[in-house]
C-alpha cells in the first residue's frame, strides 16, 4: 500500500491498480475565496481523476471542494459515512456523483486487496457528540430520538490485509476516543495515521479587540493546543509511521494580513514538536511528504526527502499573488438595511428553535453589525431582536459582537444554498470583539442555523 500527498488533506491511497482519492482540495479559493495552498499547486485536478473511488471524509470545501470536484469525473463513485443528516450525499448526488453511504465500521472491498472502513468521530454515539459540545444536547429534537451519528467529521481506514492507515483527518480528541479503540480492537496494529495539527479556525487571528501581541500569543498558544490533541491520537495507536497534514491553508485577499496569526505550525515545526514530545512512543515515526510524493508502507521509504516551506519565500508569495485576489461575494451589490432586516426575523426564529432545542440560553448578547450605523442585538433567552446604533450597542452587557461583510451576510441569511455563517467562521470572514473574554460554545453552534 502507497500513501500519496497532494496538498493540505488531499491524498491519494494506492494498492495494486486500485486508487482512491480522499478529501479533495486542489483548486485554491476554499471558504468563499479565503483559503489557498503554499507552496502553490503545481498540477490540475483533472491530474488525478483517474482513480477508483473518492473517499470524503466531511461536509467542509477544504475537504468536499465544489470547484475541485467540478472538474473531476462523476462516473467515479463517492464514499461517505452514512450520516444520519444527508446534506453531505446530497450534495454530491446533485453535482452528479453516484454515491455510496458506507454504514458505519462496515468494510468495504475496493480492488485489489484494498478495503476501506469509515467510522463517524462520535462513534455514531450522540450522548458523545453531545459531550464534546458541553451543553448537555443529545439531537433528539432532530433524529427523534434514532441511532445514528450526529457529527459532520469521519474517519477512514484502509486496509490490504497486511497493513494498516487511519485517516484520522479533521477527528478531534477525545471525541473520536472510542471510534479510536474501536478501530484497534479490530485490526490491531496501525502502520500509518494521518491527522489534523491546525485549527481551521477564526481563533485568533479574527479577534478586533486583541492586540497584536494578545493574537502572536494567543496563536502559540492554539498551536500547541492542537498538536496536544494530535498527540492523543499517536499515543492511542501507536502507528510505526504518522503524518500531521490536515489543517495546512494560506489566509489570501482583504484577509492575508491576518496569516501572522493563524494557530497552526509549520509543518516541520509539528514535526518537530512531535519528535520531542514525551507522549509520542518512541518507535513511531513522523513522515512528511512534499506535494504528490509517496509513502510505501510495505518499505517504509519516501519518494523524495521532504523540503520545508521558506518563511520569507511564502511571505512574498502573500505579498505578491494572495493579497491582491479577491472573494467569491465582492462582486455582489451591497444590500441595504431593509433588504437584511427583511431576513432577520426568519432567521432569528430558525436560531431560537434550535436555542431551545438543545436547551441553551446565556445572558450574552450576539451583536451583528448591519449597514449604516446600524446592529442587530439578538437575544440568547428567546427576548427577539433589537436595532440599536453601532456605538451604543455593547453599552453594560455581556456580549459577543461579530462583524461580517454586508454582502457576505446577506447570502448567510438566504440560506445554505448562498452561503453558510459556520463556513464563513472557519475562513476568517466573521470577525469578534466578546465581553467577558470568554468562549461559550454553543453561541457559535447556534449561529449556524442563523439564516431564512
Amino acid at each position: 500500500m502507497q500513501l500519496r500527498h497532494l496538498k493540505s488533506s488531499s491524498v491519494v491511497v494506492e494498492e495494486g491498480d486500485t486508487r482512491v482519492l480522499c478529501d479533495p482540495w486542489l483548486v485554491d479559493g476554499a471558504f468563499y475565496g479565503s483559503w489557498a495552498h503554499y507552496p502553490p499547486l503545481s498540477f490540475e485536478p483533472e491530474d488525478y481523476a483517474d482513480v477508483d473511488y473518492i473517499y470524503v471524509s466531511h461536509i467542509h470545501p477544504d475537504h468536499c471542494h465544489p470547484e475541485t470536484l467540478q472538474r473531476l469525473d462523476t462516473d467515479t463513485p463517492v464514499i461517505v459515512h452514512d450520516y444520519q443528516w444527508d446534506f453531505l450525499a446530497d450534495n454530491l448526488r446533485r453535482w452528479g456523483f453516484d454515491v455510496i453511504e458506507l454504514p458505519h465500521d462496515e468494510r468495504m472491498h475496493l480492488g485489489d486487496d484494498l478495503h476501506l472502513n469509515v467510522l463517524a468521530s462520535d462513534d455514531c454515539d450522540p450522548e458523545v457528540c453531545g459531550k464534546y459540545f458541553g451543553c448537555g444536547w443529545f439531537m433528539d429534537d432532530v433524529t427523534g430520538g434514532t441511532e445514528g451519528s450526529t457529527q459532520i467529521d469521519s474517519m477512514g481506514v484502509f486496509d490490504d490485509g497486511e497493513h494498516v492507515l487511519v485517516n484520522a483527518n479533521d477527528c478531534r480528541w477525545p471525541m473520536t476516543a472510542a471510534a479510536s479503540q474501536r478501530v484497534l480492537d479490530r485490526y490491531g496494529e496501525v502502520d500509518m495515521l494521518l491527522m489534523q495539527y491546525g485549527a481551521a479556525n477564526f481563533y485568533p487571528q479574527c479577534m478586533l479587540d486583541y492586540s497584536h501581541e494578545e493574537r502572536l500569543e494567543a496563536a502559540e498558544e492554539v498551536a500547541v493546543e492542537m498538536c496536544q490533541d494530535a498527540e492523543s491520537f499517536v499515543q492511542v495507536f501507536e502507528p510505526d509511521y504518522y503524518m500531521p497534514f490536515a489543517g495546512s491553508y494560506t489566509l489570501a485577499g482583504p484577509l492575508s494580513d491576518l496569516n501572522q496569526y493563524v494557530g497552526v505550525m509549520r509543518r516541520a515545526e509539528a514535526k518537530e514538536y512531535f519528535e520531542a514530545s514525551e507522549n509520542v512512543p518512541e518507535d513511531s515515526t513522523c513522515i512528511l511528504l512534499n506535494s504528490e510524493e509517496a509513502f510505501d508502507l510495505e518499505t517504509g521509504t519516501q519518494s523524495a526527502p521532504y523540503t520545508p516551506v521558506d518563511p520569507e519565500r511564502k511571505q512574498a508569495y502573500i505579498d505578491e499573488e494572495l493579497a491582491d485576489r479577491s472573494f467569491d461575494y465582492h462582486d455582489d451589490e451591497m444590500p441595504s438595511l431593509a433588504e437584511l432586516q427583511e431576513l432577520l426575523p426568519v432567521a432569528y426564529e430558525h436560531m431560537e428553535e434550535k436555542r431551545r432545542g438543545i436547551g441553551f440560553e446565556s445572558d450574552t448578547t450576539v451583536l451583528l453589525d448591519l449597514v449604516e450605523d446600524t446592529t442587530a442585538a439578538l437575544s440568547l433567552q428567546g427576548d427577539g431582536i433589537e436595532y440599536r446604533s453601532r456605538d451604543e450597542a455593547a453599552d453594560g452587557e455581556e456580549y459577543v459582537r461579530m462583524r461580517i461583510d454586508p454582502r457576505l451576510l446577506h447570502r448567510i441569511l438566504q440560506g445554505p444554498a448562498h452561503a453558510h455563517y459556520n463556513n464563513a467562521q472557519i475562513g476568517s470572514h466573521v470577525h469578534f470583539a466578546k465581553e467577558p473574554d470568554i468562549y461559550e460554545r454553543p453561541v457559535y453552534y447556534c449561529m449556524n442555523y442563523f439564516h431564512a
